[in-house]
């Protein structure tokens, strides 16, 4: 095997959880070519990556389908040994098809997968993680041997986080493109008031998440918040995700960040429940999730832009101090209010 492309034009996420595969590849096969292919606007997350030849963009928001025939053109001309798909919708189908690899791999789940000559079954609700699933695409190429996600921040990256690093900060990622991944704004404030004041917070998120980071900021008595929402790319946030003592996130991006640094997090699920397969990875990591039981849960995959039955309480009973206590070696300012008082 001399070359490689891997195809994942979903979100962020996926993206990251499918970084495993580059890993083992290049691990396996160390004098191979092996490029990328993600959705233009996540291109970031791999820049630099020293065991990557290329990485590949395809552009859905500008001439969507012209960008898409010309892809396949290119990829067809480079004459891969193998391509790995473990986006499991058409257009990356189209694209591993109409490539002519000697090897076409990807999930039973793909439209196009009747093109390829190795099929992987997908399935979810089992707790099977997405990296050992994505990592069965090339079982057969390397080994049955888990690998993690790995992210490669540039020395550009860590000197531009540095004047936020201190040894006493945490992170929060409070918001999701899915509405329903989302714990309200309230709940977040109610963490931060719960926290202790000399801890610094860095709340962390895109441009479109500025305007929960700051209405966090400014509602809250917490005195030590600051928002950097925007002011930071992904890897750059990964860099100060990796020293930060606790990340408190959604089931979204950031997540999968503290997971490809190995970083102590606390994952908050909603709508969503881990047995889908897209949970934390640190060797360090935690989950808070309702402790009642609903019937509505989980009312999807990916989350939804509303609550379905107009309540969110996969949401609203979500135990904030449960979240603060997680916080190691130092009391909450509950704990610390309770200890006077007595």
């Amino acid at each position: 095997m001399q070359s490689f492309l891997i195809i994942q034009t979903a979100f962020i996420g996926d993206v990251i959880l499918a970084t495993p595969i580059i890993e083992k590849l290049h691990a396996h096969y160390p004098y191979a070519d092996i490029d990328f292919l993600v959705r233009k606007g996540n291109e970031s997350l791999l820049e630099e990556h020293p065991k990557l030849r290329d990485i590949l963009i395809w552009d859905k928001q500008q001439q969507k389908y012209k960008h898409l025939l010309q892809l396949a053109r290119k990829i067809r001309r480079r004459k891969y040994d193998a391509v790995i798909n473990p986006h499991r919708f058409a257009a990356s189908g189209f694209l591993t098809a109409f490539s002519k690899a000697n090897e076409r791999i990807g999930f039973d789940k793909n439209p196009f997968s009747f093109f390829y000559n190795k099929k992987i079954k997908h399935q979810l609700g089992n707790s099977t993680h997405e990296v050992n699933r994505n990592l069965q695409l090339i079982e057969h190429l390397t080994n049955s041997e888990f690998v993690r996600p790995a992210l490669y921040p540039s020395d550009d990256d860590f000197e531009t986080v540095s004047p936020y690093l201190s040894e006493n900060y945490i992170c929060i990622a409070p918001a999701s493109v899915w509405h329903t991944k989302q714990l309200p704004a309230e709940k977040w404030i109610q963490l931060t008031q719960a926290l202790p004041f000399d801890l610094n917070v860095l709340l962390i998120g895109s441009p479109a998440d500025g305007c929960i980071c700051e209405m966090i900021k400014t509602t809250s008595y917490h005195p030590n918040i600051h928002n950097l929402a925007g002011k930071l790319t992904l890897l750059q946030s990964a860099v100060l995700i990796n020293s930060a003592r606790m990340t408190y996130t959604n089931d979204s991006a950031p997540m999968h960040l503290a997971s490809a640094m190995n970083a102590p997090v606390t994952a908050v699920y909603c709508s969503t429940i881990p047995d889908f397969g897209f949970g934390p990875l640190s060797d360090e990591s935690h989950i808070i999730q309702s402790t009642e039981k609903l019937p509505c849960r989980p009312c999807g995959l990916h989350g939804k832009k509303n609550c379905p039955k107009q309540h969110f309480n996969c949401a609203n009973t979500i135990d904030i101090q449960q979240m603060a206590d997680l916080l190691p070696n130092q009391k909450t300012n509950t704990q610390k209010l309770a200890t006077h008082n007595s």
